[in-house]
């Protein structure tokens, strides 16, 4: 049986497949390695919550304590994934450049680690890593700091238990304050580490976050530090439900206590 072509493209159908699901994989390859993330900050935040910080006697976290919790948990967590993370934002943009005819920048993902640390050495890896790690404090402080807080307010002063109920709850409360606190960092994110760069690896249209930060409100007003919040929001809510509804489980079956 012959494979269907496509009337404006005469490449088989069975030939192009492979390209574009090589494509697609390579993205998921970075976004995969990304666990080093949630697993640093998830360490992180325990740590600091049971043995830095403590909890009361009557198991109250206080709400200060678990902001700065939060917030140290996302920096180094977004720290030591920096690298994977610049990778996964620029085969993104791959997509891009391939709609407007450009030519492609990576073959792969082991290709863009290779073209970032032969263009920019070590520090070429962590372009970026200042906002980066902003916008992580932000979105772990709305994340973690929220789940942590509304699951324990509720089991404490309301008839709910620790079960799913309480779980999803704080989850998707959590969503949706790490969506507010994180849309703005993440937006400057994007833009520093998609400017282009000198042979030095520095930024040629903003020198820091800061200076992103201060052009993005001057010439777009300040609004357009939320471009995007719908689809983030869309995505941190049913992200955070998942996680957190499945990290639960997980300690559950493993005879740890809830989180």
């Amino acid at each position: 049986m012959s494979v269907p072509e496509d009337e404006e493209n005469p490449v088989p159908l069975a030939q192009r497949w492979p390209r574009a699901s090589k494509f697609l994989l390579s993205g998921c390859a970075a976004t995969v390695a990304e666990l080093v993330y949630s697993g640093g900050r998830m360490v992180t935040y325990e740590h600091l919550r049971e043995v830095v910080f403590g909890k009361s006697e009557d198991k109250h976290y206080p709400l200060w304590k678990s902001v700065i919790g939060g917030m140290l948990a996302g920096v180094i967590g977004q720290f030591l994934a920096n690298p994977t993370d610049l990778v996964k934002v620029q085969m993104q943009m791959e997509g891009r450049r391939k709609l407007e005819g450009k030519p492609l920048r990576f073959r792969g993902v082991h290709h863009a680690f290779a073209k970032i640390l032969a263009e920019g050495g070590i520090r070429g890896l962590w372009a970026g890593w200042i906002p980066n790690i902003q916008r992580a404090a932000l979105v772990n402080m709305g994340d973690l700091t929220t789940y942590d807080t509304v699951k324990h307010y509720l089991v404490l002063n309301t008839t709910l238990e620790d079960n799913i109920m309480t779980h999803g709850l704080s989850s998707f409360c959590s969503g949706l304050v790490a969506s507010i606190l994180g849309t703005p960092a993440d937006v400057i994110k994007s833009r520093i580490m998609n400017q282009p760069r000198d042979k030095q690896g520095r930024g040629l249209l903003y020198k820091s976050s800061t200076d992103c930060l201060i052009q993005a409100v001057q010439g777009e007003g300040f609004m357009s530090l939320y471009k995007g919040f719908l689809p983030s929001w869309l995505r941190m809510t049913p992200w955070s439900l998942v996680f957190w509804l499945t990290y639960e489980k997980i300690r559950e079956m493993s005879g740890v206590t809830p989180f």
